[in-house]
């Protein structure tokens, strides 16, 4: 754009560009606007509109036009809440992932659990959620990328949540060694089916390694819920986000592993949430 384009201008025409690529063009091209200016949007309307509009504006329009997400081209994005740093090397927390911590609260109340686990804690974002409701808990997050702990390691430092962040892969044996047993257990892992049609935003863009399971979507879960007996205490709670057709399939792994389950669903009313406890008679496993 001319050097004399204004904000305002650069804006509109930037949601022209966007309006093809995504429903928020307006709201994607006022956040980028915004934080290439280094304000906030309330600061963007009051006073810069009329300002000259930045040349780095641009090159944000062309990365967001090329599907790249809105939160990996600011570097943040909000959840629970809490603002949290995110990049290609986790997943974009989702408002719809919030559902677990709403059941974890459901479950627990003021008091809350003494332990937490995150399984893929990717961003850190449901621990962190977890821990900013009970910030006296223990908190354990786990990943087998030390890119993604990087990036949940910083988030909790930002945030001043006290979380013990490690590398592992429930796909080893041996990884959970030591861990012991914990009241509440979160977990969001790969339940994409190999050959599902993605937005390219997500297939072009997120961790693939954080998404894909599979043919049905539903190897790792195979792998991991019949390992959460031996890591619930007798009377924790797992909570495990779902694809929305999972729900019977995921609960007869449940099912088979000694898990009762009870399904959650999220504001669109759709399931996203599979909480599993130790079936009664059936006592704790051995780690």
């Amino acid at each position: 754009m001319s050097a004399d384009t204004t904000v305002a201008q650069a804006i509109r025409a930037a949601t022209e560009v966007l309006g093809a690529r995504t429903d928020t063009a307006r709201l994607d091209a006022e956040l980028l606007m915004a934080h290439a200016l280094g304000v906030s949007r309330s600061d963007l309307f009051l006073r810069r509109m009329q300002d000259p509009s930045p040349t780095a504006f641009d090159e944000l329009i062309a990365r967001r036009a090329a599907n790249e997400p809105l939160a990996y081209i600011t570097g943040q994005t909000e959840f629970w809440g809490l603002a949290l740093e995110v990049s290609g090397a986790v997943l974009v927390p989702r408002a719809d992932s919030e559902t677990l911590i709403e059941a974890a609260l459901a479950a627990f109340g003021k008091q809350g659990p003494a332990r937490i686990l995150d399984l893929g804690t990717g961003s850190g974002c449901l621990l962190l959620a977890a821990l900013s409701e009970w910030p006296e808990a223990e908190g354990i997050g786990i990943d087998r990328s030390a890119e993604a702990l990087a990036v949940a390691t910083r988030n909790a430092r930002r945030l001043g949540l006290q979380a013990e962040l490690i590398r592992a892969d429930w796909h080893q044996p041996g990884w959970a060694e030591g861990l012991g047993r914990f009241d509440l257990i979160l977990a969001n892992p790969p339940y994409v089916e190999q050959d599902a049609e993605l937005e390219p935003a997500v297939r072009d863009h997120e961790p693939a390694g954080a998404l894909f399971a599979g043919p049905e979507g539903l190897d790792d879960y195979r792998v991991l819920i019949p390992q959460l007996p031996g890591l619930l205490a007798p009377d924790g709670v797992a909570l495990v986000e779902i694809g929305y057709r999972q729900a019977d399939p995921v609960a007869a792994i449940g099912a088979a592993a000694g898990l009762e389950s009870q399904l959650h669903r999220d504001l669109a009313d759709r399931p996203r949430a599979l909480q599993f406890k130790i079936s009664l008679g059936k006592g704790a496993a051995t780690p």
